[in-house]
């Protein structure tokens, strides 16, 4: 039982500090789960964060919070993924609620706009970071490039709805795989051709 309560607070406390560090929302924050998960912990692996990350994408809600409930489901069930979200979400309700009233006073101060500046720079470096870890650890092929491609230029170019992307982008891949186990099944193994 004190196995399981010093976990919890193991989760709690990691995604505190990665709700606390993190700036520019989920995307920012994913490089932050995979070294705490990964590399610190051994909660998961490469291929499990991938996953968790695509999972989190694809259902309602920040991608943080997804990925840090299920990460916490994985790792100690129900309560372990209560900790990890409540961890990953006290930071941020704990300093909007402090500078909400105040904000407005120090919005034009040159201080401050030349901060928020380079986070904004920080942040882009921390997305581009998290595409290339994510890039090198997904199956690679001609479908998926221009799966990739279709989908980058319908929401960069045409304004299409974002959801609509994910859920066509995942219906696709369903029936892709699906095909592509069904030829499978019906190829002839190498050793029944020898004999």
């Amino acid at each position: 039982m004190n196995n399981k309560i010093s976990i919890n607070l193991k989760l709690f406390f990691t995604f505190f500090k990665i709700g606390l560090f993190s700036f520019g929302g989920g995307a920012a924050m994913i490089p932050l789960i995979r070294e705490e998960a990964v590399n610190r912990h051994e909660w998961a692996s490469d291929d499990d964060i991938v996953d968790i990350v695509s999972l989190s994408e694809s259902t309602p809600g920040p991608i943080a919070v997804n990925a840090a409930t299920f990460l916490g489901k994985r790792v100690s069930g129900f309560w372990g993924a209560f900790c990890a979200t409540l961890g990953v979400i006290l930071p941020s309700f704990l300093i909007i609620y402090l500078i909400a009233n105040v904000l407005r006073q120090f919005e034009e101060v040159e201080v401050v706009r030349f901060a928020f500046t380079g986070i904004r720079a920080g942040v882009l470096a921390l997305i581009v970071r998290a595409l290339l870890i994510m890039f090198s650890n997904v199956e690679k092929g001609s479908f998926s490039y221009i799966l990739m491609g279709a989908a980058f230029l319908c929401v960069s170019f045409f304004h299409c709805n974002v959801l609509l992307v994910i859920l066509l982008s995942a219906l696709t891949g369903i029936v892709a795989s699906w095909k592509t186990k069904k030829t499978d099944k019906h190829q002839i193994p190498d050793e029944g051709r020898k004999r």
